[in-house]
């Protein structure tokens, strides 16, 4: 307003002086009860302008005067309202370093200085008592939160942690879906249902919580569509063993699974098994194949059809493999079905394509049965020998002698819902468990006295052992030689084991 003021009188004052640069500057008469002034107009002019001025300046040093004790007040207040603001950001990084102490007294002092952020107050305050352990002040903290309706989602959340900290999973669940009901976004509060439903193999209705979470945009739909392929795979899989009418649901359910998710293995076996002999059950494998190949894939696949020779049967597993042919399921397939077939050269051959590849234990038992099946018997012991001590393959065929693939039990399906779902990987629990399983090397009988030497130093860890070595003596019950006179030529150069060793369990 003063700066307007002074615009207006430097304006005003430049017409003056131009009125007056005219010499023309008129007259001006001002009649006050006896009074009488006359002057110029210019001078008139310039005498309103420095009385507006001074009245203009005088009114705002009372102003300024007056509002003493507000400006006086407003910088305490500015004041506590800095002090809170460090209270409070000091409160919760002692609270995240874990110094419960320190905390609650932050909280305290954050508490008397501001009254503008009961929120995060009440957030260090509940913090600050986890942070100290002490659970009946986090939850009464927590528990005070839920009375206010923009810090109800938060003390929730809190209450649910509480609860699963002191093993109440019920409590837990009833806060998780209370805030399920309140808030359409509230994923933590989603997964935490979808867990309590997983952990009670609820199948049914966690697949109606994936569907209302999709709808809600919590999940993306290739997340929701991978878990709704898991659960409708597990529901089938619950059905499996019931009457007619729970085998006609459980192949429903697993044909959905298949269509939803083409490449999960468990949905294309357990479809392809309820289906039964024929195009439609060899058709959910196929596709699975296509996409993403997997040994319980051509397992199922080899054991669809019973009524047919080894050639039929290898002539079909090659019709599998070359769907995608540069994989390495394709590739080891390739091997399997020229055994079946009884075609030697090209199993060696298809063996040989693998060659690049890093040993494994199922590889090191499928070169030696193409060593077998040639009649190589020492190489077929030296892979064995080499497959004891090579890893164990990730991608297990989930497969034991006597039983069916994916054959998992509730708390397995649990765990591959949610770890297909999430990140579309496998797990593999009964691997994980070391249950019995089909070996992947195949037993051969020790007869051969030169390979045997081999074989017992790399299953016993010991160092490899020469032919002509002679501990070999303390391997096999021989009866002695009479002593012969050592032979007049030079001794022979000892031939020593490529077989490496296994490592001391």
């Amino acid at each position: 307003m003063i700066r307007t003021a002074i615009v207006l009188f430097l304006v005003a004052a430049a017409a003056v002086a131009i009125l007056a640069l005219t010499r023309d500057a008129g007259t001006a008469t001002l009649t006050w009860l006896d009074w009488r002034i006359d002057m110029t107009a210019a001078a008139a002019a310039l005498l309103v302008l420095f009385t507006a001025l001074a009245a203009t300046l005088f009114w705002r040093l009372a102003i300024w005067l007056l509002e003493i004790p507000k400006r006086a007040e407003q910088a305490r207040t500015e004041r506590r309202r800095r002090e809170a603001g460090e209270a409070l950001a000091r409160g919760f990084l002692a609270a995240a370093a874990g110094d419960g102490g320190e905390a609650r007294r932050m909280a305290l002092k954050a508490g008397e200085l501001s009254d503008e952020h009961p929120a995060l107050v009440r957030i260090l305050t509940a913090q600050a008592a986890e942070a100290a352990a002490d659970p009946a002040a986090a939850k009464a903290a927590y528990g005070a939160m839920v009375a206010f309706p923009e810090m109800r989602l938060a003390g929730l959340k809190g209450l649910m942690q509480t609860a699963l900290a002191e093993g109440d999973r019920a409590a837990a669940l009833r806060h998780a879906e209370t805030a399920y009901g309140l808030a359409r976004t509230a994923r933590w509060a989603w997964r935490a249902v979808l867990e309590a439903k997983l952990e009670a193999g609820d199948w049914a209705g966690a697949l109606e919580l994936v569907k209302s979470a999709l709808d809600r945009k919590i999940v993306s739909p290739i997340v929701a569509d991978r878990t709704r392929a898991a659960l409708l795979t597990a529901l089938a899989a619950s059905l499996e063993q019931g009457d007619e009418k729970a085998r006609k649901q459980a192949l429903d359910h697993a044909s959905q699974s298949a269509k939803l998710a083409p490449a999960f293995a468990p949905g294309a076996v357990m479809a392809a098994r309820l289906a039964g002999e024929g195009r439609k059950g060899g058709g959910y494998i196929e596709a699975a194949w296509k996409l993403q190949p997997h040994p319980a894939l051509w397992l199922a696949y080899r054991d669809m059809t019973t009524a047919e020779t080894p050639r039929e049967r290898a002539r079909r597993l090659w019709t599998l493999a070359a769907l995608n042919p540069d994989h390495r399921e394709s590739r080891i397939l390739m091997v399997e079905q020229a055994l079946i077939a009884g075609e030697i050269s090209g199993a060696r051959s298809a063996a040989a394509a693998l060659a690049d590849e890093p040993l494994t234990a199922r590889l090191a038992g499928l070169f030696a049965r193409a060593a077998n099946a040639a009649g190589a018997v020492d190489e077929a012991r030296a892979w064995i020998a080499r497959g004891v001590a090579a890893p164990q393959e990730a991608d297990w065929s989930d497969l034991d002698p006597e039983g069916h693939a994916f054959n998992y039990r509730p708390d397995d399906w649990a765990r591959l819902v949610a770890s297909y779902g999430e990140t579309g990987e496998l797990i593999h629990p009964r691997l994980e468990r070391r249950e019995r399983a089909m070996s992947d090397l195949p037993e051969l009988p020790v007869s051969y006295v030169e390979s045997a030497a081999f074989v017992a130093a790399a299953e016993t860890g010991a160092a490899p052992l020469a032919i002509d070595d002679p501990g070999l003596d303390g391997l096999y019950e021989t009866e002695p030689e009479p002593e012969q006179p050592p032979p007049a030529k030079p001794p022979t150069r000892r031939r020593q084991s490529t077989v490496a060793p296994r490592p001391p369990k």
